[in-house]
This record gives structure tokens, sequence and C-alpha cells, in this order.
């Protein structure tokens, strides 16, 4: 089972994924927002951005911000993983 180590939100509600098994992928959230439901909490860009974060092993959202993480919106990591497109790591520095 893969785990999510680090995220990087972005503004277009898209969410860079470090996995533990040093694959870098890229979620776009677009469908989950759409829907509706719990995850339109998370339909403001800033909200997106700032409560993204790593709970639980994978990609979250701490709305309350007290990282609780009962009380958060969280993703599958295995559904996370495979719902997502490899992309090289953002951060990485041409060589």
């Amino acid at each position: 089972m893969v785990q999510v180590l680090q995220v990087l939100a972005r503004d277009n509600f898209t969410v860079y994924c470090y996995f533990s098994d040093g694959r870098v992928k890229l979620y776009d959230a677009h469908p989950l927002i759409e829907a509706g439901g719990v995850f339109a909490q998370i339909a403001d860009p800033a909200v997106f951005t700032e409560s993204c974060t790593v709970m639980n092993n994978t990609l979250a959202w701490d709305l309350a911000g007290k990282r609780d993480p009962y009380a958060c919106l969280d993703l599958d990591p295995d559904t996370l993983y495979e719902k997502s497109v490899e992309v090289p790591d953002p951060l990485s520095r041409p060589a």
C-alpha cells in the first residue's frame, strides 16, 4: 500500500502528491468538487490550497485547522494513486 508523504496544492484544484514509492503524481480534484456534497467545502481556491495537507498517510484537507485525523476530508491513497497522472517533480531543479 502506497502512502502520501507530501502534497503541493495549486490554485486550479490540482495537487502534486509525493508517494512513498518515489513517484510524483498530479491529482485533479475538479470531479470531487463538481460532485458537491462534503467536498463542496473545498470549492474556494483559498480553502483548497490553505487546508490541503497530509493526514492519515494520504491527501487531506484540514478544514478545522486542528490536525484531527478524524475531522478531515481525506482520500483513499490507493484510489488517489490510480486516478492521478505521474509527472516530473515540480520542485526539482534542472541539472
